[in-house]
């Protein structure tokens, strides 16, 4: 593991530590307000808050569990994990997303004012720690399944609190209650698109599937177009972790005159220019005894 990635890591164990930390001593202050003012909405959000914050011990949990050695018994180690972590904090946020929905119609078809000051007060706290909290994941998230869905968890509490603090400012000045579930429903909207997106690549890395962005018709002219190979088969490629991924093959060679540092050469190539972690070559003559692999429905 290079140093750079540990680097990486230990931000990131830093940023999940923080953002806990953050998020529980605001959970506590919004359930203390909730019961305090004899505000149900407060108190429900307080869980709500709550549940984010297991799902950031989620995420983090499962980081950690990636980087343990593998054994005998794990070849792989636990790499898989922030796959399975990341799928369910889609699952999370979307029963999350539902139960806000639920609330919201019962507010159209019941409509409250927001319940005074100290509401927005403690909403806007919220916009303030849930947008820091998601700060801290904003630049892994493009890169990390499990980070994305710690950082979209962060921004949709963040989001549902802001609309809390713009319904209550303009129910104040205008009376308008509708307002309060109009602004619940678009946020919900908005969130409701990444979290979908973050469930669909969640369920393609957790069959197998070639991870976004990667290019599997570029890597074929490369495999294809080498020295002495005359055909492949038995390509697939596929996710170890949310981070990290894995290539096997069969090339059948021409001859046995490859050059020196010919598989290397490959595994940097395929490093380099397909971000490919983990490859597995393996290379057959022309000549031998047809591969039990390179049949119909092997690629």
């Amino acid at each position: 593991m290079s140093h750079d990635h540990n680097h990486q890591i230990g931000n990131y164990n830093r940023a999940f530590a923080f953002g806990i930390i953050l998020n529980v001593i605001f959970v506590a202050i919004e359930a203390g307000y909730g019961i305090a003012a004899g505000s149900l909405a407060l108190v429900a959000d307080a869980g709500h808050n709550l549940s984010d914050v297991l799902s950031l011990l989620l995420a983090w949990g499962a980081g950690w569990l990636a980087t343990t050695p593998a054994t005998e018994k794990r070849t792989y180690g636990f790499r898989k994990v922030t796959i399975m972590a990341s799928l369910a904090s889609a699952i999370l946020l979307l029963v999350a997303l539902g139960g806000i929905t639920w609330e919201t119609i019962g507010r159209f078809l019941d409509p409250k004012p927001v319940e005074g000051m100290t509401v927005i007060t403690v909403a806007a706290i919220g916009v303030v720690i849930n947008a820091i909290t998601a700060l801290l994941f904003v630049s892994g998230q493009k890169h990390d399944l499990n980070i994305r869905g710690a950082f979209l968890h962060m921004a949709a509490d963040a989001g549902v609190s802001l609309g809390v603090v713009v319904a209550g400012i303009i129910i104040i000045f205008t009376g308008w209650l509708i307002i309060d579930p109009l602004i619940s429903l678009l946020i919900v909207a908005v969130i409701l698109i990444g979290a979908w997106s973050l469930l669909r690549d969640s369920i393609n890395l957790a069959i197998d599937s070639v991870p976004e962005g990667i290019d599997i018709a570029g890597i074929k002219r490369l495999l294809t177009g080498l020295e002495n190979v005359s055909q492949i088969h038995d390509l697939h490629v596929w996710s170890l972790s949310t981070t990290e991924v894995a290539l096997s093959v069969h090339l059948i060679i021409t001859d046995d005159s490859l050059s020196k540092g010919f598989l290397p050469n490959l595994q940097n190539q395929l490093h380099d220019r397909f971000n490919i972690e983990h490859a597995t070559i393996q290379v057959e003559r022309k000549d031998d005894a047809p591969c039990l692999l390179n049949k119909d429905g092997c690629i």
